[in-house]
């Protein structure tokens, strides 16, 4: 398959990236829980995928991928996902997130805690196959420990919640490719810093990047997120027609409800169609999420590696993109829940590839 972003994609990621230099360097890791939200809510990038009824733009999720990488590659603190990608899903004819005074968090299933949740107006609990809707003076929030200092983690309990339509699994499918092309994102940064390192780091009076096994581990990180990258761009289109693929076959269905003859045929061929589509795109997304998952963790490790002893300390900045890469990996599936579904499509025979 031919793929490629659009100039309008690329052009929305450069805006973006030029946003967060300014307004999210690393100093503000340190001090602020939500640096830039107000400058990207002005440029409209929480309305991306809101309809533009909304006051959204419409798009896509292949559309904003570019985006995303540039969220993960300043390390942008806040649900960035829940807020951008899962809350016009699920909350489509709220405006509010589109001018980003609504900040979501999600709290997905065999998750025991939620990200950021003590920063969210809304909290989004998967319960039973479908979505609770919490509002945050009904939540009652205990911090816990967790491995990032940019994404708090913490136990959510609630005593009202409202039942929204739907089930769970086609929001978290967008989560998961989300927050798949974050990881791309933080990876590529590390990558660049160690890079920009090995080159002025000096060892028995050489560049460490002179040495052959620092060339090798660089050169694997490097292979492992350039395969990883194509993945999540398959699995957003894969999403992206799968929606397009339920929406059809219910259309479908509604059409042959009406007809009396033909109808039983119509309504399987329909419901088939939507089947077979979202089937391939819980592949896909498991097969992103892990490649992603894999490489950002990789570049982690050779970022630390090539760093040595000063890459855990608390001035170096470096670690903000360590612990990132470690918590978004285990974020919505951890690289092993994905592979095993992914084992478990192949070996069942699913093989079939893009459309």
């Amino acid at each position: 398959m031919n793929f490629g972003f659009t100039d309008e994609q690329l052009a929305l990621a450069a805006t973006v990236r030029d946003v967060l230099r300014t307004h999210c360097p690393p100093a503000a890791l340190r001090s602020e829980r939500r640096p830039a939200w107000e400058q990207l809510a002005a440029l409209g990038f929480f309305g991306l995928l809101l309809p533009p009824e909304s006051d959204g733009l419409g798009l896509g999720l292949a559309d904003i991928l570019p985006a995303l990488e540039e969220t993960g590659r300043a390390c942008l603190p806040g649900p960035v996902v829940e807020t951008a990608v899962v809350a016009p899903y699920l909350l489509p004819d709220n405006p509010k997130p589109a001018s980003g005074a609504l900040c979501v968090t999600v709290l997905p299933p065999g998750q025991a805690y939620a990200p950021d949740a003590d920063l969210a107006d809304l909290l989004l609990v998967a319960r039973d196959g479908g979505w609770r809707l919490v509002a945050r003076e009904s939540a009652h929030l205990v911090p816990r420990t967790g491995v990032d200092p940019c994404r708090p983690v913490f136990e959510v309990a609630f005593d009202e919640s409202e039942e929204l339509g739907g089930p769970a699994a086609p929001a978290l499918r967008r989560a998961a490719v989300a927050t798949a092309a974050q990881l791309i994102g933080v990876a590529r940064e590390l990558l660049a810093v160690t890079v920009t390192y090995a080159r002025v780091r000096t060892q028995f009076g050489a560049a460490i990047g002179s040495f052959q096994a620092v060339k090798h581990q660089l050169a694997d990180a490097a292979v492992a997120v350039e395969f990883a990258a194509p993945l999540v761009h398959r699995a957003a289109l894969s999403v992206d027609r799968a929606a397009g693929s339920v929406d059809g076959a219910a259309e479908s269905v509604d059409r042959a409800a009406g007809r009396v003859d033909g109808a039983a045929e119509s309504v399987d061929r329909a419901a088939g169609t939507g089947d077979r589509a979202v089937g391939t795109a819980d592949r896909d997304v498991s097969a992103a999420k892990a490649a992603a998952g894999e490489a950002a963790v990789l570049a982690a490790r050779v970022a630390l590696q090539a760093h040595g002893a000063i890459g855990y300390t608390e001035e170096l900045d470096l670690r903000f993109w360590l612990a990132r890469a470690w918590s978004l990996s285990a974020a919505y599936g951890t690289t092993a829940a994905h592979r095993e579904r992914v084992r478990t499509a192949v070996l069942g025979g699913d093989l079939r590839r893009w459309p």
